[in-house]
This record gives structure tokens, sequence and C-alpha cells, in this order.
């Protein structure tokens, strides 16, 4: 398994494609406007509490006010609001924590108006972006993420992730965390930070204190609202979150971005520090490593996956549908059941990256093609959470019912990826929308596997002229790919009569190939 991730940059925006095994897995977009981000801290005021809620709506700047639940306060909350309205006023100059006495807990049964007043200044964290009419959802119970372990003010108690299975290493990194925690801090120990040394550990955790402590800084004399700490730009985020050895490159395109990547992979893996390249070419950089194609043939309503099965992806307000579908196609299983297994896998793969890939949260509903036996249903459900164990947001699998359904939960933290695909059909009289070129080329190249499957010896494609200049023009060709694929030549004839996306095969006597 290696990852790749390619960052492109423009003057609006800047782009993050994450490759696992060369295939998309990850597209991420860090906006020059985008204000609100997963993990920013903000000096906020309470606009009113809603005792009918038992929440309050908090002005943090946006154009809606943020909710903040009364189960999001942390039990903390009151020390919180203490220290923000001592440092706010210069009363308190020290930001240890160590000699902070702490108030009592908030009850977990209370209610809004018991912990929080109207006009009232307060720490928040961003934990859900705004997503279509709703504000941002915020958070009082702080965080601040580092390589290995993340810092929570205003606690005391160490955990540690489930992933790390091995009790003896759990054992060490408490006694590690134990032994180096400042008072008044608890912290969350990361999977990353398994057979890491007290030195790494250390560092990584006198730098969360210090950005505590830049933050702490700011609240003296910041007008409401304001951020006072910020996420790492995403490029960083995005390697502090799934580096690991498996990465096997870093290509970006923007020279300072390149310099401000390659100090931080620096600091974290200085023995990993050469895979961070600048990319300095004419050609675009998504271009040359076949991003923007894997992109325009990843988002469409249809996307097909390996051996011509293929998901039909629906979205609604409510949940996310996919249909899994077998297509046409030709297998060596001897039983519908076999061949409803073996569909069902490769979808459940696509469905993984898919959900990543467009970053689809909420409800989702899987129709794949229904098995009779409980063994069949079982595999496929064990398949599918191997799938998702990368997937860094916080997900639930049900196994299948009787009707083939699988329900997953996704944590949605930032709005959906949506990509549009489909551009304004080019025929002369013809409106409407039709697929992009490129979704179309992998349209003929899945049919063309199929044809050659059943050893056709020669066959012609007859298509509209643009599409047949795609396929035959440049070195190497499209068509000159696939010869060296399949080691049949395929001969391609213009038909200025076809429409844009029409085309047909036909075998050596004439004869259409259905």
């Amino acid at each position: 398994m290696s990852y790749e991730l390619f960052i492109r940059s423009s003057s609006q925006q800047v782009d993050f494609a994450l490759l696992k095994d060369g295939k998309l897995v990850e597209l991420h977009k860090e906006e020059e406007g985008n204000k609100f981000s997963v993990g920013d801290v903000y000096l906020a005021k309470i606009r009113k509490t809603v005792p009918g809620l038992n929440a309050a709506f908090v002005n943090v700047g946006y154009e809606k006010d943020a909710f903040l639940h009364y189960h999001d306060l942390g039990p903390k909350v009151l020390s919180l609001l203490k220290f923000v309205k001592r440092v706010s006023t210069g009363k308190l100059r020290d930001f240890s924590l160590k000699n902070f006495p702490f108030e009592k807990e908030i009850d977990k049964n209370g209610g809004i108006n018991s912990a929080l007043k109207n006009n009232q200044s307060i720490l928040v964290q961003i934990v859900k972006e705004p997503i279509s009419t709703k504000g941002p959802r915020i958070s009082s119970e702080l965080s601040i993420a580092g390589r290995y372990i993340v810092l929570v003010p205003f606690s005391d108690r160490v955990s540690i992730s489930q992933k790390i299975e091995s009790r003896e290493e759990k054992d060490r990194l408490k006694r590690l965390i134990n032994s180096i925690k400042p008072k008044g801090f608890g912290v969350i120990i990361r999977t990353v930070a398994e057979g890491k040394k007290v030195a790494e550990l250390d560092r990584d955790l006198q730098n969360l204190v210090d950005r505590w402590n830049a933050m702490s800084k700011k609240l003296r004399g910041a007008h409401h609202p304001s951020k006072v700490l910020g996420e790492l730009n995403r490029g960083a985020s995005i390697i502090r979150d799934v580096f690991n050895d498996s990465f096997s490159a870093i290509h970006i395109d923007d020279e300072n971005l390149y310099l401000q990547i390659k100090d931080y992979v620096q600091e974290i893996a200085p023995k990993k520090e050469n895979i961070v390249k600048h990319y300095d070419s004419k050609v675009p950089i998504f271009e040359k490593f076949g991003i923007e194609r894997q992109i325009k043939t990843s988002f469409g309503k249809t996307v097909s996956g390996a051996k011509g099965a293929y998901l039909v992806i629906e979205h609604t307000e409510a949940l996310h549908v996919i249909d899994v579908n077998s297509g046409n196609r030709s297998n060596k299983s001897k039983t519908q059941e076999e061949t409803a297994l073996e569909v069902n896998l490769i979808a459940a793969s696509e469905v993984a990256r898919q959900l990543r890939l467009r970053d689809m949260g909420g409800i989702i509903v899987v129709d794949f093609i229904d098995m009779g036996k409980p063994e069949n249903r079982k595999a496929l459900y064990n398949h599918l959470r191997d799938e998702m164990k990368d997937d860094k947001a916080k997900h639930k699998i049900l196994p299948p019912s009787k009707f083939g359904l699988v329900q997953i939960t996704r944590q949605r933290v930032r709005p959906e990826v949506n990509i549009k695909t489909r551009e304004e059909n080019p025929n002369n009289g013809e409106s409407g929308e039709i697929e992009a070129p490129i979704v179309l080329v992998q349209k003929i190249e899945e049919e063309l596997k199929r044809i050659f499957n059943k050893d056709y010896k020669k066959v012609t494609l007859n298509t509209h002229p643009f599409i047949a200049a795609f396929l035959t023009k440049g070195f190497p060709s499209v068509r000159t790919k696939w010869f060296m694929e399949h080691k049949k030549c395929v001969k391609i004839q213009p038909r200025d009569a076809y429409t844009y996306l029409e085309y047909h095969f036909h075998d050596k006597d004439g004869n259409e190939v259905k």
C-alpha cells in the first residue's frame, strides 16, 4: 500500500488529492475566503439561550448564529468561562493552569441557563463547518491536535486511541504521558504515537502548549467575535492526520507552499523529507499525473467499478442512496450467488472509496445485490468494514439486511465534495447536458474489454470525429495504449453523421457488436 499527495495551488484556492496505490481516495479544497474550518477556536459571545432546545445560539461572525448544545459544553465549562473572563480583563497572566482554581463540573443532565448567560464571552471550537442552510456546529470543550497527541485544557484525563491494541503499549504510553503532562491539561494519545519515544511525544506536547499560550495571549483586548487559534493549513493538517511510512511522494506546484510543507515534514518525520518535491512544469500537475481524469470519472451519478460492476449514487437532503449493479459482464462464477458475492465485494471497495472521496456524511443506504447465504452476507459486511478502516471520519456500519441493504452513518463535518461532470450538449439543435467526453471514453474502454473477452479478433469503432481524434492523436495515443494492454488492434472510423455521444462497435464482417 502506497500513498501519494498532490497539491495544486491557484490564486483562489488550493486543491489536495490523496492517492492510494494510484487511485484517488480523497479530494479536498481550501478556499481563500473560507473563514470557518474544523478545529478553529473563536472568542465568541452568547447571543441567546433557548431552554426549549437546551442550547444557545452563539455569534461567531457567520451570517447565521452557531448552535451550541448543552451536551457540547463539556463538564469544565465553568472553569473555561472563568479563565476567559480573567484573561480578557488582564487579571490572569499565567496561562499554564497549574495554579488555576477549577470550578465544579456541571451536571450532565442540567439546563443551559444554569451554565450560560446572554452576552457572555466564551471560547468555542468549530466541530462542523456550515453546511447547506445551517450555521457552524461548535463545542466549548476545546482540544488542540498535534501529530501524536491531542491536548485538552481543563482536564486531567489521559485516554488512548482504541486502535492501539497492545495492552503493554497502552500502559507504556500512559506512563510516559503522565510523566510529562502539565497540570490542568488532559491528553488523548493518537494511534500514530504507537512505538514512539518520550522525546518525540514531549516535543509534540510542548508545541501544543505553546499554541495554547499564544492563543491565550490574544484574548486580552480581542473583539467579539474573532478567531484566536487557527487550524494548520489544509496541507499540513492532512499530512498530520494521515502521514505514515507508506507515503512515497508529496508533489506541490507552488514554491512557497512547497517550502512550508517541506519544513513541516522535516519536523514530524526528518527521514521522509526527501519525498516532498516541487513540481515545476507547464503541464498542470493534475493533468500530468492523471488526477483530472480520475476526478471526471469518479463524481458522476454513475460510477464504474471493476469487471463491469457499477454504482448509481443519488443524493437527497435526508440521506444518500447507492444502488449496486452487476452490469453486462462475463465471469467464471458457476452460480448466481457466487456472481452476486463477487459483484458485491467489488462494489463495497468502491463504496468505501466514494464515501471518502466525496466526503459523504449523515445516513447512507447501500442496496447490494441480494444474497441468500448468511455466510456471504457476513463476508460482505467484514470486507466493507476492512475497506473503511482507513477512513478518518467516525462511522458505523450495520450488517446487511435480508433485503441486501447496508446502512452506514458517517460523521459530516464539512460540506460534501461535489464536482460537476456534465457539460452542455454541443450537438446542433439539442439542449440539456451530457457526460463529459472523458467519461464517455471510459465507457468505451469498459465495453472494449468485454468485447475482447469474447474473443473478437478485429474490431472497428465508429464514433464522432472529435472523439475519434481524441483517441488517435498524440503519442502514445489512447488507441496505442489499448493495443499495449490487449495485444489487439482497434480500427477507429470517424462518422460525421453521429451525434457527439454516439458510438458503435463492429466486427470484421461489419456486424454491430452488442
